[in-house]
């Protein structure tokens, strides 16, 4: 008897075991729904595979800045109290880049100047006449102010507060995409084009100018469209806001070129793209996550549609930016050269493109650029300097 007792009783603890054992097996059967590949190491592996290729020995230290924690700069908002704004952060240790970027390129043009007027310079007029003639940067303007801290400097800034009237006192965002708002040179009574806006830093750098006559923002996504409102409402008052100052829509806009022939001064495309940082971090709405692979795809026809779109819009001898946010050629120089093409070719549209070396000179102290760029500029990821990717270039066009 004592026997069978023992022997129940053990089948009754083997029952156990193999309950438990059946339950950690519906555990491992639901753990399985999760991507055995998540899109960040889709992302990863695709940019080792193109990238490495692309730049080479720059790959490496490029790599470690994207994978690491992005340095953000704080684009101060003029329609707030910036006296207090500034005096805080500089007290922090950050500097506003884009005055202290101008302020060194006009030092350098001036000990340039004094040195080949001096009588012990041995070749003063014809070197004076080359340097008349070298390229020089926009003119940039003094209102837009933005923040960093130096290199090296891994500080971070604090969420901003609203002042004394509700608006708050500075937006963070990647410092290197104020670069294509300062190559675009606003200028006193423009009308300007932001043609892909969401989520608004770009469209909230614009209007820090204060010289836009009339400003229209437009991006194709609803939901982007509506954040984009709250951003504006949360940084400029109504009375900037009115419907002829600026006006926001939610339009296809490779179309635009047929809706608004011939119109803007300056046109700013910053198309959708691969957010290259954001897929080596971030799983959520990740563009290579696999339900996504044809958008990604089709993603440099959208964006030879938009630029396209954007030059139409602009008038004769108007000026277009595009920018995006990747290391990709193929979204960035390519794009560039086939809607040129297209251009002439389909639209009866011509335009040049404009060196922006001195603007990347100017700013070489805040950012790492790539060195020997076939169109445009490139702001690469760098440990020193986190910020980018940020591809720019410019076009003027010319009939």
């Amino acid at each position: 008897m004592a026997a069978r007792i023992d022997t129940r009783i053990l089948l009754r603890k083997l029952g156990n075991i193999y309950s438990i054992a059946r339950r950690n097996r519906v555990k491992a059967k639901w753990a399985t729904s999760r991507p055995k590949f998540p899109s960040t190491s889709l992302a990863l592996q695709y940019f080792d595979m193109n990238y490495g290729t692309d730049l080479g020995d720059l790959w490496p230290s490029v790599r470690i800045g994207m994978l690491s924690e992005q340095k953000y700069g704080a684009l101060i908002n003029n329609f707030s109290n910036t006296g207090d704004v500034m005096t805080t952060l500089q007290v922090q240790g950050a500097h506003d880049f884009v005055y202290n970027g101008a302020l060194a390129w006009e030092e350098k043009q001036k000990t340039t100047q004094d040195h080949l007027q001096s009588d012990e310079h041995p070749f003063r007029s014809s070197t004076t006449s080359e340097t008349q003639g070298a390229a020089l940067p926009p003119s940039l303007s003094t209102n837009i102010k933005c923040f960093v801290f130096p290199k090296g400097d891994i500080s971070r800034f604090k969420s901003a507060r609203p002042d004394g009237t509700g608006m708050l006192g500075y937006y963070l965002l990647d410092a290197a995409s104020i670069l294509p708002v300062l190559a675009l040179d606003v200028q006193e009574g423009h009308n300007v084009l932001d043609l892909c806006a969401a989520p608004g830093g770009k469209t909230l750098a614009l209007l820090q100018t204060q010289a836009i006559r009339h400003l229209a923002v437009n991006d194709s996504s609803a939901s982007r469209t509506a954040r984009l409102r709250r951003v504006l409402q949360s940084y400029v008052p109504r009375e900037h806001l009115t419907e002829d100052r600026v006006r926001i829509t939610s339009f296809d806009g490779r179309r635009w070129g047929e809706l608004e022939r011939d119109t803007y001064d300056r046109v700013l495309v910053d198309v959708p793209c691969t957010t290259d940082r954001h897929s080596l971090q971030e799983e959520d709405n990740n563009v290579f996550s696999r339900v996504r692979a044809k958008e990604r795809q089709r993603l440099p026809l959208l964006q030879i549609q938009l630029l396209l779109a954007g030059l139409e819009a602009t008038r004769p001898g108007g000026e277009v930016v595009y920018s995006t946010c990747t290391l990709s050629p193929l979204q960035n120089e390519c794009v560039v050269e086939q809607a040129l093409e297209l251009a002439r070719k389909e639209r009866g549209v011509s335009a040049q493109v404009q060196d922006l070396q001195a603007l990347a000179h100017v700013f070489r102290d805040t950012f790492h650029f790539l060195p020997t760029p076939r169109l445009g500029e490139l702001v690469l990821p760098h440990l020193t300097a986190n910020f980018g990717p940020i591809y720019l270039c410019k076009l003027r066009r010319t009939s």
